[in-house]
């Protein structure tokens, strides 16, 4: 077989894919995990209906690039797998459990009248668990996990710390940002104009959010800081926060009119303004900081074998997301959809 490693830097494309794929689910299911967040503000029970409806044709599929970006890890650099996954063991169980008292929530609310309310905190809870459990695993990556002789080498609850409990209450706010701009294109009226206002909150939120955590990451001496401070870093960080502030002035100027899209479209740059600036701090490791993506990749041969697979599922994967999407597009109602 071809040997794609002659001619490619295997590692590097493997990281890159991992890492879109990442990005891909934190923007698809945290606008459902966010309107899950707001769900309980919504103002009535027809409100949260149609907020559920919202996200119903899509948060199952969603769902696929976590398991895309999870396996991808292990297929393509399985010791970073192994130790990132032990350090990571609770809060990642945490997250799963999140996810399905979501899933079972989706599928009993609707068919129960008596006992909605148990349903709609389900929901609820699930959302605001898996959203919170995803921002300390975050946290404890940018923290840094130990490692040695390729095995975790850190203790049982170096994940919890001031940093990453930060960082999980800031992607709280930042998927209810993506979940209230969804909510935008998606709904009409009353809900609509509420999703505007909560916009505007959460919008100045998230932007002290932000802050506050890279204040955090200064003061905890983490690594990552270092790397942003330093050339050639420095020059690819020096225009993000004015970006950032472009971004925070036309979004606040959309939310006072009848734009819909674009509001989302702005947050989703948000997004990807810190992403961008994670994966600048931690490249090229993809065990911060104790392993490189090239002392973890699997063989060239394994890499060049799975590149051909990726290469023909992840046209087909992006091409049926785009046809629901497009499918569904248009205002909900609070009628049962699910």
């Amino acid at each position: 077989m071809f040997n794609f490693g002659d001619v490619l830097d295997l590692p590097l494309i493997w990281g890159g894919l991992i890492a879109l794929a990442v990005f891909i689910y934190v923007l698809l299911d945290g606008f459902d995990l966010g309107c899950g967040i707001l769900f309980p503000f919504a103002g009535s029970d027809k409100n949260r209906s149609r907020i559920m409806n919202s996200i119903a044709p899509f948060w199952d599929g969603n769902e696929t690039w976590l398991v895309l970006g999870g396996g991808g890890l292990f297929a393509a650099f399985p010791v970073a797998y192994g130790v990132i996954m032990t350090g990571l063991y609770l809060p990642v169980i945490l997250m799963l459990f999140g996810l399905i008292m979501r899933g079972v929530a989706f599928e009993f609310r609707f068919k129960s009248n008596a006992r909605r309310f148990i349903w709609d905190a389900c929901f609820f809870i699930g959302s605001v668990v898996a959203t919170f459990c995803q921002g300390i695993m975050l946290g404890a990556l940018v923290q840094g996990i130990e490692s040695s002789n390729r095995l975790f080498s850190g203790g049982q609850y170096d994940w919890l710390s001031p940093f990453t409990i930060v960082c999980g209450f800031a992607l709280i706010i930042g998927y209810a940002l993506l979940g209230s701009t969804w909510l935008i294109i998606k709904t009409e009226h009353k809900l609509q104009i509420w999703a505007r206002k909560i916009s505007e909150w959460l919008l100045v939120a998230l932007i002290v959010a932000m802050a506050v955590v890279t204040v955090f990451m200064y003061f905890s001496s983490i690594e990552a800081v270092e790397h942003w401070f330093t050339l050639p870093d420095m020059l690819f960080m020096l225009p993000m926060p004015l970006i950032v502030a472009a971004l925070f002035y036309f979004m606040r100027k959309d939310l006072k009119t009848d734009r819909e899209y674009r509001p989302f479209l702005l947050t989703v740059a948000m997004f990807l303004m810190g992403y961008i600036g994670v994966c600048i701090a931690v490249f090229p490791n993809i065990v911060p900081y104790s392993m490189t993506i090239y002392e973890a990749a699997a063989a060239d041969t394994s890499l060049s074998f799975m590149l051909i697979g990726a290469g023909i599922m992840l046209p087909i994967i992006l091409s049926y997301t785009g046809y629901a999407y497009y499918t569904f597009k248009g205002k909900t109602d609070h009628e049962h959809m699910y």
